[in-house]
């Protein structure tokens, strides 16, 4: 397993933390961890994950539902973001991969956190603005969104990212929708009333399970 530790932040308080899985079958899945914290998003870790070729699926499965629960019990996301099959896929293919998807699924609701899946238009529309972006201009757009002076590495780790960002980008909005509502509600907007709203707006979304095919 190649894995990236990034140090701690020392921060007061812990914000929305988002683990993003890029599943594949014969290839390395990919995952990173981020957090926001007010409204910069920091990278806590990343890497990927790959078995010999020889290695059964069975085991390949095992092995990665081993890894989403190891980084789970470590790192205590509030979400997990996986990246949903993709339709062009021929369906031998899209069947084993959807196996993949099923077992980091598994793992997260075994830990009770909430998971939500993205299709590849949608991540792309959410982190770099445009549906059918290049891959390497996702890699710039996750490479600039987290600070970072170097692209991510592997790749498949660097779209993990990306689908981290794109679920904190939702669970973000509707977080400001809820407080914007309250305002417009007549609700006095002291601190105190406007973190309430943040709280019920990410409990919300936290509650919200998408499971694609």
């Amino acid at each position: 397993m190649h894995s990236t530790p990034v140090p701690k932040l020392k921060t007061i308080s812990r914000g929305l933390r988002v683990l993003g899985v890029d599943p594949a079958l014969a290839g390395a899945t990919g995952y990173g961890i981020i957090e926001f914290v007010g409204p910069t998003p920091s990278l806590i870790r990343f890497g990927s994950f790959k078995l010999p070729a020889r290695a059964t699926l069975a085991a390949r499965l095992y092995e990665i539902h081993s890894l989403i629960t190891q980084l789970v019990a470590e790192f205590a996301p509030d979400a997990i973001a996986v990246e949903s099959v993709f339709t062009a896929l021929n369906i031998k293919t899209a069947l084993k991969l959807a196996e993949v998807r099923g077992v980091v699924l598994l793992a997260a609701a075994q830990a009770c956190v909430p998971a939500h899946s993205y299709s590849p238009r949608e991540v792309k529309c959410s982190v770099a603005g445009y549906g059918a972006a290049s891959k390497q201009r996702m890699q710039q757009m996750v490479t600039s969104a987290l600070g970072l002076k170097e692209i991510p590495e592997p790749a498949d780790a660097a779209d993990a990212l990306a689908v981290a960002l794109c679920h904190a980008h939702l669970a973000r909005a509707h977080e400001r929708m809820e407080v914007a509502m309250a305002v417009t509600r007549g609700a006095a907007a002291s601190p105190a009333k406007i973190r309430a709203a943040q709280i019920r707006s990410r409990n919300q979304v936290r509650a919200t399970h998408v499971f694609q095919p």
